[in-house]
């Protein structure tokens, strides 16, 4: 596996500034591991972390990626990456204690890595597709897990990335809405498991992101809407608009936080009223 190491929130800075509000340093000394850490949440929540106060393990499969969002992350050594597929458990195992190593242990695991799939009729859906979209969210999830609990400090927290279709259905989204109900199930039990430890476990459901991996569900759902599919996105939420990766961020840092420090066992809904 190969592993580099980046990135700096200089301690003199001043927090998170938010619409005015400064931010105090909530997640000062914990150390975060985020899976899909090079993608448009990952990273979002990745500068929010870190402008709080803790350090940042990013987890990706693109090396080139990871070396760039860690780049963008500051410099220094609050922040290090190593690439993994949260399908294999070797590397998985290897990402988390390459973690511990590092930084000592684990106080929160973000598991956020994803993919989409395909949107087909169910005599059509290619059933590879379908493993691979399970493979990545619920086993990724679940190796995650597995690997991250054994380093992780009492009274912790996991943060795993679902979705609005978590919660709902839509016709020919086989895979990706699958594995999102699956994420709120395993979500449930680990919940039930680690409360012993005082250990919080939690789903995020944003709706639609403003980001690259949206649109390219969206170009793919425009030919089969017949219309284009951002615009009737925003149209049936009711806030009128996507989610911005900033935005989800801030639920990530809640959930991660000691401000949610009897929240467990909840899906937390970032999705403009869509699912009400």
């Amino acid at each position: 596996m190969t592993r580099g190491y980046t990135g700096h929130i200089s301690a003199s800075k001043p927090t998170f500034r938010e619409r005015g509000h400064l931010m105090a340093n909530q997640m000062q000394g914990k150390i975060c591991v985020i899976t899909g850490g090079a993608g448009s949440i990952g990273a979002a929540a990745a500068k929010l972390l870190l402008a709080e106060g803790a350090k940042v393990m990013l987890v990706d499969l693109e090396e080139s990626a990871l070396r760039n969002a860690a780049a963008a992350a500051g410099s220094g050594d609050v922040v290090a990456w190593t690439r993994a597929d949260v399908t294999r458990s070797e590397e998985v195992r290897a990402a988390m204690a390459a973690t511990a190593s590092r930084f000592g242990s684990i106080d929160v695991l973000f598991s956020n890595a994803g993919n989409f799939g395909t949107v087909a009729p169910i005599t059509d859906y290619p059933e590879d597709v379908f493993d691979s979209v399970l493979a990545v969210h619920v086993k990724g999830a679940f190796l995650c897990a597995k690997y991250a609990v054994p380093h992780m400090k009492n009274g912790g927290s996991i943060i795993i990335t679902s979705s609005i279709v978590g919660v709902k259905g839509d016709p020919g989204v086989y895979g990706y809405i699958t594995a999102k109900h699956a994420q709120v199930g395993l979500m449930r039990v680990l919940a039930k498991e680690l409360a012993g430890r005082n250990i919080r476990v939690n789903t995020l459901h944003p709706g639609p992101v403003e980001n690259e991996f949206q649109l390219r569900v969206e170009k793919d759902l425009t030919g089969i809407l017949g219309r284009d599919a951002t615009a009737f996105f925003n149209d049936i939420i009711p806030l009128k608009r996507h989610v911005r990766a900033e935005e989800v961020a801030r639920s990530v840092l809640y959930l991660a936080s000691d401000a949610s420090s009897f929240t467990t066992g909840s899906l937390l809904m970032v999705d403009g009223g869509l699912s009400a």
